[in-house]
């Protein structure tokens, strides 16, 4: 997207439901009244903005897609603090069946780079025998169950990860749910790796069976949640309601089952099972670990997240419950899927 083109975005912003003329005016550009002319018909084709009334009645507004996709400074943003931020405080129920299935989540661009990299990746593996890619893989899973369960608060370090996953020793000093956690982890991601299509086509209930593995001897409540829960660090309120949380769950799986592009349905899977919340918890390390799921039935990398920053990881995810905005970890997404297809196998 060129200066031209943001600046006159920007504009549209903060003056919803402007003529062309007035855009033109308005935002002070350099340019002819063709040349904006030219631009905001390019951006209501790329799903930027929206179109009201029909000839000299036309106004422009911004779109849903834009809101998603658009920038957001992440510094700037949490500058201001939880009560100070405008958000969406209810969950958004039109977001899934409504929207996020009219919105390219990435941009040629990017797509062309993740292309890009599961060529590489897919040449790497031709090369390797099995001993050598399980190998790989194992050394992947433990940095990924290291890391996802870093995420949630699990002070074990990635050495005395990889000591408990191989040699089932627990590190001195810790408590047993860290290490059970780890080993749920550890479980969930061989159970796809040797089940690749359980979660093809997605459905509820292979999801649960999940979210099951990973909180086993947790001393977390299994299946949908019942009640309303509360998210540290947001005014953001998931769902409350059994019924509409199931039904939620199905739109997204609709979704992603209806979506062919295997980079789209991943980073779906990863923000929407963490933005509904379905259960009392467990529902991030769900998202990690069907995600993956999804990348490993269609043959791309996996994704270990063993560089992102947690409080970065977490940042984002606060960014897309309060502004439903993919920006950032759309970002994290693709930057983790470079950093396994150059690290691992």
């Amino acid at each position: 997207m060129d200066k031209n083109e943001q600046i006159i975005l920007e504009y549209i912003s903060k003056n919803p439901l402007s003529s062309s003329k007035e855009i033109h005016e308005g935002s002070e550009l350099d340019i002819g009244y063709a040349t904006v002319k030219r631009i905001l018909k390019r951006l209501y084709e790329n799903n930027f903005i929206e179109i009201e009334g029909k000839g000299r009645g036309t106004k422009y507004l911004i779109s849903l897609a834009h809101l998603i996709i658009k920038p957001i400074d992440i510094d700037e943003y949490f500058e201001k603090e939880i009560d100070e931020r405008e958000i969406k405080q209810e969950f958004d129920l039109g977001l899934i069946p409504n929207v996020l299935g009219h919105v390219d989540l990435f941009s040629q661009q990017e797509l062309d780079k993740l292309e890009d990299l599961q060529n590489t990746y897919t040449n790497k593996i031709k090369g390797l025998s099995d001993s050598q890619y399980q190998k790989e893989h194992e050394r992947l899973a433990i940095d990924l169950s290291w890391k996802s369960s870093q995420i949630e608060g699990n002070t074990y370090s990635l050495l005395e990860t990889e000591r408990l996953l191989k040699e089932q020793e627990t590190a001195e000093g810790k408590n047993k749910d860290e290490a059970t956690m780890l080993l749920n982890h550890k479980e969930a991601l061989d159970f796809i790796t040797e089940n690749p299509d359980y979660l093809d086509p997605v459905e509820i209930r292979s999801i649960e069976d999940i979210h099951s593995i990973l909180i086993k001897d947790l001393g977390v409540d299994r299946n949908i949640r019942t009640r309303g829960i509360g998210i540290t660090g947001t005014n953001y309120r998931p769902l409350d309601n059994e019924y509409q949380i199931r039904e939620t769950l199905q739109h997204m799986c609709n979704l992603v089952n209806s979506n062919s592009n295997v980079f789209e349905k991943s980073l779906l899977l990863l923000v929407l099972l963490s933005y509904i919340q379905a259960f009392n918890d467990g529902n991030k390390r769900t998202a990690r670990i069907v995600s993956n799921a999804c990348l490993i039935n269609n043959k791309y990398c996996p994704i270990s997240f063993r560089t992102i920053n947690s409080i970065e990881y977490k940042k984002a995810m606060l960014i897309f419950y309060e502004q439903n905005n993919i920006f950032n970890f759309k970002k994290i997404f693709i930057d983790q899927f470079e950093f396994a297809v150059k690290t691992y196998f």
